[in-house]
Protein backbone atom coordinates (compact mmCIF):
# COMPACT_ATOMS: atom_id res chain seq x y z
CA UNK A 1 0.00 0.00 0.00
CA UNK A 2 1.36 3.32 -1.00
CA UNK A 3 1.59 6.15 1.76
CA UNK A 4 1.40 9.66 1.51
CA UNK A 5 1.20 13.14 3.29
CA UNK A 6 -0.82 14.49 -0.02
CA UNK A 7 -4.71 13.83 1.72
CA UNK A 8 -6.37 16.01 -1.36
CA UNK A 9 -4.50 13.10 -4.03
CA UNK A 10 -6.65 10.16 -2.35
CA UNK A 11 -9.96 10.24 -4.31
CA UNK A 12 -13.37 9.91 -2.36
CA UNK A 13 -14.72 6.77 -3.77
CA UNK A 14 -11.49 5.12 -2.59
CA UNK A 15 -10.61 1.73 -0.08
CA UNK A 16 -10.53 2.25 3.28
CA UNK A 17 -6.98 1.84 5.43
CA UNK A 18 -6.86 -1.44 5.87
CA UNK A 19 -6.28 -0.46 9.74
CA UNK A 20 -9.73 1.25 9.57
CA UNK A 21 -10.99 -1.67 7.54
CA UNK A 22 -10.52 -3.94 10.54
CA UNK A 23 -12.28 -1.07 12.78
CA UNK A 24 -14.76 -0.88 10.77
CA UNK A 25 -15.68 -4.63 11.31
CA UNK A 26 -16.22 -4.15 14.54
CA UNK A 27 -18.49 -1.27 14.05
CA UNK A 28 -20.77 -3.12 11.46
CA UNK A 29 -20.69 -5.64 14.54
CA UNK A 30 -22.26 -2.58 16.88
CA UNK A 31 -24.20 -1.50 14.39
CA UNK A 32 -25.69 -5.07 13.95
CA UNK A 33 -26.42 -5.75 17.61
CA UNK A 34 -28.49 -2.35 17.40
CA UNK A 35 -30.05 -3.26 14.30
CA UNK A 36 -31.27 -6.93 16.13
CA UNK A 37 -32.23 -5.24 18.61
CA UNK A 38 -34.40 -2.72 17.65
CA UNK A 39 -35.90 -5.16 15.33
CA UNK A 40 -36.64 -7.59 17.75
CA UNK A 41 -39.28 -4.23 19.56
CA UNK A 42 -40.59 -3.84 16.33
CA UNK A 43 -41.84 -7.41 16.26
CA UNK A 44 -43.09 -6.90 19.69
CA UNK A 45 -45.33 -4.59 18.90
CA UNK A 46 -47.93 -6.60 15.86
CA UNK A 47 -47.15 -9.91 18.50
CA UNK A 48 -48.86 -7.90 21.27
CA UNK A 49 -51.55 -5.87 19.39
CA UNK A 50 -51.94 -9.89 18.03
CA UNK A 51 -52.37 -11.36 21.99
CA UNK A 52 -54.33 -8.23 23.79
CA UNK A 53 -56.29 -6.50 20.62
CA UNK A 54 -57.25 -8.73 18.53
CA UNK A 55 -59.06 -6.45 16.22
CA UNK A 56 -58.47 -5.59 12.72
CA UNK A 57 -56.21 -9.08 12.37
CA UNK A 58 -55.00 -8.85 8.67
CA UNK A 59 -53.34 -5.41 9.50
CA UNK A 60 -51.56 -6.76 12.36
CA UNK A 61 -50.72 -9.99 10.59
CA UNK A 62 -49.02 -7.89 7.52
CA UNK A 63 -47.23 -5.94 10.38
CA UNK A 64 -46.24 -8.97 11.94
CA UNK A 65 -45.06 -10.72 8.66
CA UNK A 66 -43.04 -7.76 7.82
CA UNK A 67 -41.46 -7.16 11.45
CA UNK A 68 -40.43 -10.99 11.42
CA UNK A 69 -39.01 -10.71 8.02
CA UNK A 70 -36.59 -7.45 9.34
CA UNK A 71 -35.75 -9.63 12.49
CA UNK A 72 -34.84 -12.90 10.63
CA UNK A 73 -32.66 -10.60 8.24
CA UNK A 74 -31.27 -8.95 10.79
CA UNK A 75 -30.44 -11.70 13.02
CA UNK A 76 -28.42 -13.19 9.90
CA UNK A 77 -26.34 -10.09 9.10
CA UNK A 78 -25.49 -10.11 13.16
CA UNK A 79 -24.81 -14.36 12.68
CA UNK A 80 -22.71 -13.11 9.81
CA UNK A 81 -20.36 -10.32 11.06
CA UNK A 82 -19.70 -11.83 14.27
CA UNK A 83 -18.09 -15.00 12.63
CA UNK A 84 -15.94 -12.21 11.13
CA UNK A 85 -17.88 -12.94 7.52
CA UNK A 86 -17.03 -9.38 6.15
CA UNK A 87 -16.71 -9.04 2.67
CA UNK A 88 -16.66 -5.89 0.87
CA UNK A 89 -20.19 -5.67 -0.37
CA UNK A 90 -22.02 -5.97 3.11
CA UNK A 91 -21.23 -2.81 4.51
CA UNK A 92 -22.88 -1.42 1.31
CA UNK A 93 -25.64 -3.95 1.46
CA UNK A 94 -26.35 -3.57 5.62
CA UNK A 95 -25.82 -0.08 5.17
CA UNK A 96 -28.70 0.42 2.14
CA UNK A 97 -30.92 -1.74 4.34
CA UNK A 98 -31.05 0.46 7.02
CA UNK A 99 -31.88 3.23 4.97
CA UNK A 100 -34.34 1.54 2.52
CA UNK A 101 -35.99 -0.18 6.73
CA UNK A 102 -36.86 3.73 6.69
CA UNK A 103 -38.42 4.66 3.75
CA UNK A 104 -40.16 1.16 3.75
CA UNK A 105 -41.62 2.46 7.21
CA UNK A 106 -42.97 5.77 5.89
CA UNK A 107 -44.18 4.33 2.40
CA UNK A 108 -46.51 1.62 4.49
CA UNK A 109 -48.32 5.19 5.23
CA UNK A 110 -49.31 5.12 1.73
CA UNK A 111 -51.46 2.15 2.12
CA UNK A 112 -53.28 3.16 4.75
CA UNK A 113 -54.20 6.64 2.92
CA UNK A 114 -51.90 8.55 5.21
CA UNK A 115 -49.99 10.28 2.81
CA UNK A 116 -49.21 13.27 4.74
CA UNK A 117 -48.00 11.10 7.75
CA UNK A 118 -45.12 9.17 4.48
CA UNK A 119 -43.70 13.15 3.92
CA UNK A 120 -44.35 14.92 7.26
CA UNK A 121 -43.47 12.80 9.62
CA UNK A 122 -41.19 13.96 12.92
CA UNK A 123 -40.47 10.58 14.38
CA UNK A 124 -40.10 7.66 11.42
CA UNK A 125 -38.12 10.24 9.10
CA UNK A 126 -35.02 11.02 11.55
CA UNK A 127 -34.19 7.36 11.18
CA UNK A 128 -32.13 8.60 8.33
CA UNK A 129 -29.98 10.07 10.39
CA UNK A 130 -29.26 7.28 12.51
CA UNK A 131 -29.08 5.13 9.33
CA UNK A 132 -26.68 8.14 7.73
CA UNK A 133 -24.54 8.08 11.01
CA UNK A 134 -23.64 4.56 11.33
CA UNK A 135 -21.98 4.64 8.25
CA UNK A 136 -19.23 6.49 9.90
CA UNK A 137 -18.88 3.26 12.11
CA UNK A 138 -17.34 1.62 8.74
CA UNK A 139 -14.65 4.29 8.22
CA UNK A 140 -15.36 3.50 4.61
CA UNK A 141 -16.33 6.81 2.94
CA UNK A 142 -17.98 4.79 0.18
CA UNK A 143 -20.28 3.50 2.49
CA UNK A 144 -21.17 7.20 3.38
CA UNK A 145 -21.60 8.57 -0.01
CA UNK A 146 -23.67 5.80 -0.88
CA UNK A 147 -25.73 5.36 1.76
CA UNK A 148 -26.14 9.01 2.22
CA UNK A 149 -27.24 9.42 -1.65
CA UNK A 150 -29.96 6.61 -1.28
CA UNK A 151 -31.46 8.39 1.37
CA UNK A 152 -32.02 11.47 -0.62
CA UNK A 153 -33.12 9.07 -3.56
CA UNK A 154 -35.44 7.29 -2.04
CA UNK A 155 -37.03 10.20 0.19
CA UNK A 156 -37.11 12.28 -2.80
CA UNK A 157 -39.25 9.62 -4.56
CA UNK A 158 -41.88 9.38 -1.62
CA UNK A 159 -42.01 13.12 -1.62
CA UNK A 160 -42.65 13.05 -5.48
CA UNK A 161 -45.30 10.02 -5.49
CA UNK A 162 -47.36 11.76 -2.38
CA UNK A 163 -47.53 14.85 -4.19
CA UNK A 164 -48.49 12.95 -7.48
CA UNK A 165 -50.66 10.63 -6.05
CA UNK A 166 -52.89 12.91 -3.85
CA UNK A 167 -53.84 16.51 -3.08
CA UNK A 168 -52.11 17.10 0.07
CA UNK A 169 -54.11 20.44 0.81
CA UNK A 170 -57.56 18.91 0.61
CA UNK A 171 -59.73 19.36 3.29
CA UNK A 172 -60.77 16.34 3.22
CA UNK A 173 -57.19 15.84 5.35
CA UNK A 174 -58.06 18.48 7.97
CA UNK A 175 -57.48 19.49 10.39
CA UNK A 176 -53.88 17.61 9.07
CA UNK A 177 -52.59 16.38 12.21
CA UNK A 178 -49.26 16.11 10.41
CA UNK A 179 -48.99 19.63 9.40
CA UNK A 180 -49.74 20.92 5.32
CA UNK A 181 -47.71 19.92 2.47
CA UNK A 182 -45.63 22.32 1.60
CA UNK A 183 -42.30 21.91 -0.99
CA UNK A 184 -40.16 24.56 0.85
CA UNK A 185 -40.34 21.74 3.73
CA UNK A 186 -39.49 18.93 1.35
CA UNK A 187 -36.55 20.91 -0.08
CA UNK A 188 -35.63 21.60 3.63
CA UNK A 189 -35.75 17.96 4.32
CA UNK A 190 -33.43 17.12 1.57
CA UNK A 191 -30.88 19.77 1.77
CA UNK A 192 -30.84 18.21 5.78
CA UNK A 193 -30.08 14.55 4.64
CA UNK A 194 -27.90 15.79 2.56
CA UNK A 195 -26.10 17.68 5.12
CA UNK A 196 -25.67 14.89 7.39
CA UNK A 197 -24.44 12.84 4.42
CA UNK A 198 -21.88 15.18 4.01
CA UNK A 199 -21.26 15.82 7.83
CA UNK A 200 -20.77 11.31 8.45
CA UNK A 201 -18.40 11.61 5.30
CA UNK A 202 -15.93 14.77 7.14
CA UNK A 203 -16.01 12.66 10.17
CA UNK A 204 -14.66 9.76 7.81
CA UNK A 205 -11.83 11.74 6.11
CA UNK A 206 -10.67 13.34 9.38
CA UNK A 207 -10.04 9.59 10.55
CA UNK A 208 -8.52 8.88 7.68
CA UNK A 209 -5.80 12.09 8.19
CA UNK A 210 -5.74 11.10 11.69
CA UNK A 211 -4.48 7.28 10.84
CA UNK A 212 -1.87 8.86 8.12
CA UNK A 213 -0.29 11.77 10.84
CA UNK A 214 -0.20 8.81 13.23
CA UNK A 215 1.51 6.03 10.60
CA UNK A 216 3.38 7.97 8.38
CA UNK A 217 7.46 8.08 8.44
CA UNK A 218 8.18 12.04 7.69
CA UNK A 219 11.10 11.46 6.11
CA UNK A 220 10.14 8.97 3.17
CA UNK A 221 6.61 9.43 3.93
CA UNK A 222 6.47 5.81 4.11
CA UNK A 223 4.60 3.73 6.70
CA UNK A 224 6.29 3.66 10.50
CA UNK A 225 7.46 0.87 12.39
CA UNK A 226 4.17 0.80 14.71
CA UNK A 227 1.84 0.69 11.47
CA UNK A 228 3.56 -2.15 9.93
CA UNK A 229 3.39 -3.85 12.78
CA UNK A 230 -0.50 -3.48 12.88
CA UNK A 231 -0.65 -4.33 9.15
CA UNK A 232 1.25 -7.28 9.58
CA UNK A 233 -0.77 -8.60 12.38
CA UNK A 234 -4.13 -8.21 10.34
CA UNK A 235 -2.45 -9.55 7.10
CA UNK A 236 -1.15 -12.73 9.00
CA UNK A 237 -4.39 -13.12 10.76
CA UNK A 238 -6.62 -12.80 6.93
CA UNK A 239 -3.85 -15.28 5.92
CA UNK A 240 -4.30 -17.46 8.46
CA UNK A 241 -8.22 -17.55 8.55
CA UNK A 242 -8.54 -17.68 4.92
CA UNK A 243 -5.41 -20.33 3.94
CA UNK A 244 -3.38 -17.99 1.81
CA UNK A 245 0.51 -17.38 1.51
CA UNK A 246 1.75 -13.66 3.21
CA UNK A 247 5.01 -12.83 2.36
CA UNK A 248 7.45 -10.45 4.00
CA UNK A 249 10.50 -8.86 2.88
CA UNK A 250 13.32 -7.00 4.96
CA UNK A 251 15.57 -4.63 3.22
CA UNK A 252 18.44 -3.15 4.37
CA UNK A 253 20.72 0.02 2.45
CA UNK A 254 24.44 -1.48 2.09
CA UNK A 255 26.97 -0.09 3.24
CA UNK A 256 24.88 2.94 4.70
CA UNK A 257 27.02 4.17 7.33
CA UNK A 258 30.01 4.58 5.04
CA UNK A 259 27.84 7.06 2.91
CA UNK A 260 26.91 9.14 6.14
CA UNK A 261 30.22 8.88 7.00
CA UNK A 262 31.77 9.97 3.16
CA UNK A 263 28.79 12.20 2.32
CA UNK A 264 27.09 13.56 5.59
CA UNK A 265 24.03 12.90 6.99
CA UNK A 266 21.83 15.23 4.99
CA UNK A 267 22.82 12.62 2.16
CA UNK A 268 21.82 9.75 3.92
CA UNK A 269 18.61 11.51 4.80
CA UNK A 270 18.11 12.18 0.93
CA UNK A 271 19.08 8.64 0.15
CA UNK A 272 16.45 7.35 2.57
CA UNK A 273 13.85 9.85 0.68
CA UNK A 274 14.34 8.19 -2.74
CA UNK A 275 14.48 4.62 -1.74
CA UNK A 276 11.42 5.49 0.10
CA UNK A 277 9.65 7.21 -3.32
CA UNK A 278 10.76 4.01 -5.21
CA UNK A 279 9.58 1.48 -2.93
CA UNK A 280 5.87 3.52 -2.90
CA UNK A 281 5.84 3.10 -6.62
CA UNK A 282 7.25 -0.62 -6.64
CA UNK A 283 4.43 -2.67 -5.11
CA UNK A 284 0.75 -3.03 -4.90
CA UNK A 285 -2.15 -0.83 -3.02
CA UNK A 286 -2.88 -3.94 -1.20
CA UNK A 287 1.18 -4.10 -0.58
CA UNK A 288 2.79 -2.19 2.66
CA UNK A 289 5.73 -0.66 2.64
CA UNK A 290 7.17 0.93 5.53
CA UNK A 291 10.53 1.99 7.03
CA UNK A 292 11.49 -0.11 10.24
CA UNK A 293 13.98 2.01 11.54
CA UNK A 294 17.67 3.65 10.48
CA UNK A 295 18.07 2.14 6.82
CA UNK A 296 15.77 -0.64 7.66
CA UNK A 297 12.56 -1.04 5.30
CA UNK A 298 9.63 -3.70 5.32
CA UNK A 299 7.08 -4.83 2.53
CA UNK A 300 4.54 -6.81 3.22
CA UNK A 301 2.79 -8.90 0.30
CA UNK A 302 -0.79 -10.22 1.10
CA UNK A 303 -1.48 -13.23 -0.90
CA UNK A 304 1.76 -13.56 -2.35
CA UNK A 305 4.26 -16.96 -2.36
CA UNK A 306 7.87 -16.67 -2.01
CA UNK A 307 8.82 -17.23 -5.55
CA UNK A 308 6.58 -14.18 -6.59
CA UNK A 309 7.70 -12.09 -3.26
CA UNK A 310 11.00 -12.97 -5.20
CA UNK A 311 10.98 -11.96 -8.48
CA UNK A 312 9.40 -8.74 -7.57
CA UNK A 313 12.25 -7.98 -5.20
CA UNK A 314 14.89 -8.72 -7.69
CA UNK A 315 13.04 -6.24 -9.75
CA UNK A 316 13.62 -3.69 -7.04
CA UNK A 317 17.15 -4.52 -6.48
CA UNK A 318 17.97 -3.66 -9.78
CA UNK A 319 16.28 -0.71 -9.69
CA UNK A 320 17.82 0.58 -6.82
CA UNK A 321 21.10 -0.53 -8.21
CA UNK A 322 20.49 0.86 -11.41
CA UNK A 323 19.44 4.76 -9.98
CA UNK A 324 21.54 7.38 -9.98
CA UNK A 325 21.18 9.16 -5.75
CA UNK A 326 21.63 12.47 -6.24
CA UNK A 327 23.59 14.12 -3.16
CA UNK A 328 23.33 17.68 -1.61
CA UNK A 329 26.84 18.96 -3.52
CA UNK A 330 25.74 19.75 -7.38
CA UNK A 331 27.02 17.19 -9.96
CA UNK A 332 27.51 14.21 -7.89
CA UNK A 333 25.68 10.86 -7.49
CA UNK A 334 25.95 8.08 -5.40
CA UNK A 335 25.42 4.40 -6.41
CA UNK A 336 23.10 2.60 -3.73
CA UNK A 337 22.55 -1.42 -3.56
CA UNK A 338 20.29 -2.77 -1.17
CA UNK A 339 19.75 -6.59 0.59
CA UNK A 340 16.93 -8.38 1.27
CA UNK A 341 15.66 -11.43 3.10
CA UNK A 342 12.33 -12.96 2.59
CA UNK A 343 9.95 -15.26 4.42
CA UNK A 344 6.46 -16.89 3.58
CA UNK A 345 3.62 -18.15 5.99
CA UNK A 346 3.35 -20.65 5.69
CA UNK A 347 6.14 -22.01 5.26
CA UNK A 348 8.95 -20.27 7.14
CA UNK A 349 6.71 -19.92 10.06
CA UNK A 350 3.02 -19.62 11.97
CA UNK A 351 3.70 -16.34 14.10
CA UNK A 352 4.81 -12.51 13.29
CA UNK A 353 7.90 -13.30 15.30
CA UNK A 354 8.97 -16.40 13.57
CA UNK A 355 8.55 -14.60 10.21
CA UNK A 356 10.36 -11.89 10.79
CA UNK A 357 13.22 -13.30 12.27
CA UNK A 358 13.61 -15.55 9.69
CA UNK A 359 13.32 -12.44 6.81
CA UNK A 360 15.85 -10.52 9.09
CA UNK A 361 18.25 -13.56 8.90
CA UNK A 362 18.27 -14.04 5.43
CA UNK A 363 18.97 -10.31 5.05
CA UNK A 364 22.07 -10.74 6.98
CA UNK A 365 22.89 -13.69 4.86
CA UNK A 366 22.92 -11.32 1.87
CA UNK A 367 25.14 -9.39 3.92
CA UNK A 368 27.50 -12.19 4.41
CA UNK A 369 27.25 -13.23 0.26
CA UNK A 370 28.59 -10.42 -1.09
CA UNK A 371 25.51 -7.46 -0.48
CA UNK A 372 23.20 -6.14 -3.71
CA UNK A 373 21.05 -9.25 -3.32
CA UNK A 374 17.84 -11.03 -2.73
CA UNK A 375 17.82 -14.43 -0.26
CA UNK A 376 14.50 -16.18 0.06
CA UNK A 377 16.12 -19.96 0.81
CA UNK A 378 17.12 -21.34 3.25
CA UNK A 379 19.69 -19.65 5.83
CA UNK A 380 22.96 -20.88 5.27
CA UNK A 381 25.69 -20.36 8.17
CA UNK A 382 28.33 -18.36 8.23
CA UNK A 383 30.49 -15.44 9.97
CA UNK A 384 28.81 -12.43 9.53
CA UNK A 385 30.78 -9.43 7.46
CA UNK A 386 29.19 -6.36 9.67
Amino acid sequence: MRATLKFSARPLWSRPDPVLAEAGVAGELFVAKIRTGLAGVLLLIPAMDLSFFPGDTRETLVGLGLTSGIFLLSVIVYWLVSREYNPSWLSFATSSFDVTLVSGALTVFFFQNQPHTAVNSKVIFEGYFLAISATCLRYDKRVCISAGLLALAEYAAIVVFAATHWDLNSSAFAPYPYGMFGWSAQISRLIILLTASALSLSLVIRSHKLLQLATIDALTGLFNRGHVDDRFSIELSRARRYHKPLTIAVIDVDHFKSLNDAYGHVAGDQVLRNIGAILRNSFRESDTAGRYGGEEFIVILPETGIEAAGQKLESLRLLVADSPFALPRPGENASVTISSGLASFPRDGETAGELFATADKRMFQAKREGRNRVVAGPIMPAAVNG
